[in-house]
């Protein structure tokens, strides 16, 4: 099963493959209390989360210090795969849900994650500023705007300057409306050649 993200991501230590390798058993257990994957989904597990969450990592790599923030990350994606990947950012996982955002610390904890911090707060109620925001589809991209607009630092030092990395499927058009022209749509069919990303996109808009 790991074997899918060695494919794509072939430079990673040790450390970072167990605790990829946990992640299987890890969100098995918890997904048993705290349903947040769908019951026909963890066997997909490697596939449609954590590689759909490492799309991102195609289009950005963060550098050390950068700040992200996961606004909607249900049981921790993209947050928690992004946050194995590159373990000298800081990441910030949200939920409204509070019973999700369990499920993030035990399996953080599990990892010994010392980069991420997980709470049980909406996007709006955070005083903290990022670099960047990252999401998987919690909702439409005007809305998502919204939430987190005031969100941003001003300092840039990534390759792209500050903005949302947006994991989105299908025909956005209509959904981005005035956004459209002002973002960026990256296939994830250009990097991983699984059937599941053919329609699969990240989209960068910058702030």
């Amino acid at each position: 099963m790991i074997s899918i993200i060695q494919k794509y991501f072939k430079e990673l230590s040790i450390e970072q493959l167990k605790q990829f390798e946990q992640l299987f058993d890890l969100y098995s257990f918890w997904n048993n209390q705290i349903n947040v994957i769908s019951r026909k989904d963890i066997d997909l597990l490697y596939e449609r989360h954590i590689l759909h969450s490492l799309g991102i990592a195609k289009i950005m790599s963060f550098k050390p210090n950068t700040q992200v923030l996961d606004v909607g990350t249900g049981g921790g994606f993209p947050g928690i795969p992004l946050a194995i990947l590159f373990p000298e950012t800081q990441f910030t996982l949200v939920d409204s849900i509070g019973k999700k955002i369990k499920v993030v610390n035990e399996v953080s904890s599990a990892l010994n994650l010392k980069n991420v911090k997980a709470y049980h707060k909406r996007a709006e109620e955070l005083d903290q500023k990022f670099h960047f925001v990252v999401s998987r589809a919690v909702t439409e991209f005007p809305v998502f705007h919204s939430w987190v607009k005031n969100k941003f630092l001003k300092e840039n030092f990534n390759d792209l300057k500050n903005g949302i990395l947006y994991l989105k499927g299908g025909d956005l058009k209509e959904e981005f409306g005035r956004f459209f022209n002002q973002s960026k749509f990256h296939d994830l069919k250009d990097f991983f050649e699984e059937e599941f990303f053919e329609t699969k996109k990240v989209v960068y808009f910058r702030m």
